[in-house]
C-alpha cells in the first residue's frame, strides 16, 4: 500500500469531523506549506507541478486544504487558488494570519488587529474568496493585548469575512481565554507521534467538540526506521510515515491531519495512510 492510485476516494477511509458544527470534511487533508520555496520563501521551482499536487489532492478525496498567508508569504494561496478555483463543493479552504516573513525560515509574530485586517484582506483576494471557512490565529503575539487579537477576530466573524475562527500553538488555558471572547472550533499545535508535549490539549478539544490539527505529523521526515513503527509498518507492508499517519488518526476522533508535501507520489503514500487500521495492540506498541 505504498502509493495509492485507486479510482475510489482514499482520503475518505479516515472518516469525516464536522468543524463549528456545519462544515464536515474527511480527516485525511493536506497541508500546503511546502508548496513555496526553499525556508517557505517565495515561488516553488515548479510552480505547474505544485499545482498538480493540489489538482491531485482533491482527486483523492481530500476536501480539507491548510495554508497560511505567511507561507511564502502569500505564495501558497496563490498556487491553490490558481490549481482549485473555482473551488469544487465542499472544499474547505483554511487560511491563517498573525506572522510576518521578514525572510527565508524567519518568522515573527505580529497580532496588531490593523495587520490582521490587512492579512485577512490579502487573503480573501489570492484565495478569490468573499468568506474564509476557517481563519486561524498563526500566533499570539505576546506583545499585543491577547483581547484586542480576540476581538479582531470576532469582527472579522461578524462582518461575514470569516465563518469559523481557530488558533494555533496554544494551551487550553489560551483557548478557554480565546473563548470567553468568541466560539473557537480548532485548534493547530505541533504534535506527533514522537512529540506529544500538547496531549493536554488533544484531549482538550476531543472533549469539548474541537478539531485539532497537529502540525508536523511525520516529524519533517526524520521519523525512526527502526523499533516498533518499523515492525508495525513492516506487517502493514506500509511505510513508517504512513503508520505515524494512522497512528494520529486512531490517537482521537477530534484529530484532522495534514501531512504535507510538494510531491504527488509522496501526496499519494500519505493519503493511503487512510485506509491503513492499525490494531489496538499496536496502537499500545506504539506507545498508545
Amino acid at each position: 500500500m505504498r502509493t495509492s492510485r485507486e479510482t475510489h476516494l482514499p482520503a475518505a477511509a479516515a472518516g469525516t469531523i464536522t468543524v463549528g458544527g456545519d462544515l464536515t470534511v474527511n480527516r485525511m487533508g493536506y497541508g500546503a506549506m511546502r508548496l513555496t520555496g526553499r525556508g517557505i520563501w517565495g515561488p516553488p521551482g515548479d510552480w505547474a507541478d505544485a499545482v498538480r499536487v493540489l489538482q491531485r489532492a482533491v482527486d483523492l478525496g481530500v476536501d480539507f486544504i491548510d495554508t497560511a498567508n505567511s507561507y511564502g508569504p502569500h505564495v501558497s494561496e496563490e498556487i491553490i487558488a490558481d490549481a482549485l478555483h473555482p473551488y469544487p463543493e465542499g472544499l474547505v479552504i483554511a487560511t491563517k494570519g498573525g506572522l510576518e516573513r521578514p525572510g527565508p525560515d524567519r518568522w515573527t509574530p505580529n497580532g496588531r488587529p490593523e495587520v490582521l485586517r490587512r492579512e485577512l484582506e490579502g487573503s480573501l483576494r489570492r484565495l478569490r474568496l468573499e468568506r474564509i471557512d476557517l481563519y486561524q490565529l498563526h500566533r499570539i503575539d505576546p506583545d499585543v493585548p491577547a483581547d484586542e487579537q480576540f476581538g479582531a477576530l470576532r469582527d472579522f466573524q461578524r462582518e461575514g469575512l470569516v465563518r469559523h475562527v481557530g488558533l494555533s500553538e496554544v494551551s487550553t488555558a489560551e483557548i478557554d481565554a480565546a473563548r470567553r471572547v468568541l466560539p473557537i472550533v480548532s485548534t493547530q499545535n505541533r504534535y506527533n507521534l514522537g512529540d506529544r508535549a500538547w496531549e493536554p490539549v488533544v484531549s482538550y478539544c476531543e472533549r469539548e467538540g474541537l478539531a485539532f490539527i497537529p502540525w508536523f505529523p511525520l516529524s519533517a521526515g526524520s521519523l525512526d526506521d527502526a523499533g516498533p513503527l518499523a515492525r508495525v509498518a513492516k506487517r502493514h507492508d506500509a511505510t513508517v510515515y504512513q503508520v505515524a499517519l494512522a497512528w494520529l488518526l486512531a490517537r482521537s476522533p477530534a484529530m484532522l491531519v495534514i501531512p504535507g508535501t510538494s510531491s504527488t507520489g509522496h501526496l499519494e503514500e500519505n493519503v493511503a495512510a487512510a485506509e491503513l487500521t492499525l490494531t489496538p495492540e499496536e496502537i499500545r506498541e506504539l506507545g498508545g
